[in-house]
């Protein structure tokens, strides 16, 4: 049997595309820039691509580049703060004057015994329940 005339076209389209492919195929291998020099760039202090080398190099001094997390800087060990609520059952807050934290207290903690707006200096100790003030006492 004869082929349909879509088929005919179908066929010469499909061939056309074969040498358009084939085509591009010997352009890409006679322009190929494979291994030619290729320009070499350089980042300036701005962060923008320059093809001029900088004039400028800043020596880096190794022992100062630190590695991993900033250092824990150590704290006031004795704290000062003013005694901002006492309960009757034995247990107060202090907050403290420079960062204005609410610490808790207990009256076993105090070398005497405390009201409500003395001033008082301490000592921070970490509890189970967060911060909690130790070695109360009173500051004239």
């Amino acid at each position: 049997m004869a082929d349909s005339f879509s088929k005919k076209e179908n066929f010469k389209k499909k061939l056309q595309k074969q040498k358009d492919k084939a085509l591009r195929r010997e352009e890409r291998k006679t322009n190929n820039d494979k291994g030619k020099e290729t320009e070499f760039m350089y980042v300036d202090a701005y962060g923008r691509l320059t093809s001029t080398p900088p004039e400028e190099r800043l020596e880096v001094d190794l022992d100062n580049i630190q590695l991993g997390a900033a250092p824990i800087e150590a704290e006031e060990a004795v704290k000062t703060g003013i005694v901002t609520f006492v309960s009757d059952k034995g247990y107060g807050f202090i907050t403290e004057n420079k960062t204005n934290e609410n610490i808790f207290f207990h009256s076993n903690n105090c070398a005497v015994p405390i009201k409500k707006g003395n001033k008082v200096s301490f000592e921070k100790e970490r509890s189970p329940k967060g911060f909690s003030a130790v070695n109360i006492e009173l500051v004239k």
